[in-house]
């Protein structure tokens, strides 16, 4: 046997076949390493770039989440601004013709509750500015010319007030078509009347301070006494003390008088 021979084709087998090996592992490798070069190839921009999620829609919302308030709004003015001065309401302006409340001095204001004014006879205590316009109209009544109160009621905005509601035209003529006959000598009768009752001071010390005949506007009519209601029936009848009561105030006839001698109203009415 000629193992020299027999070796040598061994030895170039084992060849063949370690070559064949190298080669096949070889091209497998090849195929392996091949994608990790061609990702390190593309380009940066070709990437697609990080972007910010989305916000989320009411769309979105599950049904058993709670949806955020809506953001809370103020009225005050923005920081560093403030209010223009036109803005500003001004003070109300207080009539000396109405009480605190805005109702009309004019008007039966009596508090069953509140302590009885005093009740008055004597002139004197008058101020002279009161005792004199007293007078005047007094006289004007008696001499039945309704004329001569003109110049007592005056006509300008702090003029007499003679109504409860605004009256049109020349007040003389107003107070004519409040009285029974065309001369207007009942209301003149009414006047001196109402002239000559007992009156009170009210409200001493304020705008409202008036001087008022007869006293009966501030007296409820169920503290009268016997003497006091003859003296209410020299103005008014039975029937209309009956409607009075019904009211509850003395709504007849009642002249007011300032502290300064204006003469404010002579009215009727509630």
């Amino acid at each position: 046997m000629n193992f020299r021979n027999s070796g040598g084709a061994g030895s170039l087998r084992l060849g063949v076949c370690v070559l064949a090996l190298s080669i096949a592992t070889a091209t497998a490798l090849t195929g392996m390493t091949a994608p990790a070069a061609a990702l390190s190839e593309i380009k940066r921009e070709e990437l697609p770039s990080p972007s910010t999620p989305p916000a989320a829609s009411t769309d979105d919302v599950s049904p058993g989440a709670v949806p955020l308030p809506d953001p809370i709004h103020t009225s005050q003015p923005p920081s560093g601004e403030t209010e223009s001065p036109e803005d500003e309401q001004p003070p109300a302006q207080v009539d000396p013709d109405t009480t605190p409340d805005g109702d009309s001095t004019a008007r039966p204001h009596v508090s069953p509750d509140a302590p009885l004014p005093e009740i008055i006879y004597d002139l004197d205590k008058l101020p002279e500015p009161v005792r004199r316009m007293h007078g005047l109209i007094l006289e004007a009544s008696k001499s039945g010319d309704i004329n001569r109160l003109k110049p007592l009621v005056g006509a300008s905005d702090s003029g007499t007030q003679l109504s409860l509601t605004e009256i049109d035209g020349d007040p003389i003529e107003f107070l004519k078509g409040l009285s029974g006959d065309t001369e207007g000598q009942e209301i003149l009768a009414i006047m001196e009347e109402v002239l000559s009752a007992g009156f009170v001071h009210l409200d001493a010390g304020t705008p409202q301070e008036l001087y008022v005949w007869p006293y009966f506007f501030a007296v409820p009519l169920d503290k009268l006494d016997a003497r006091q209601r003859v003296e209410l029936f020299k103005i008014v009848t039975a029937g209309d003390y009956e409607d009075m009561q019904q009211f509850g105030a003395y709504i007849f006839y009642r002249l007011g008088i300032t502290p300064e001698g204006r003469w404010a109203f002579f009215v009727a009415g509630d």
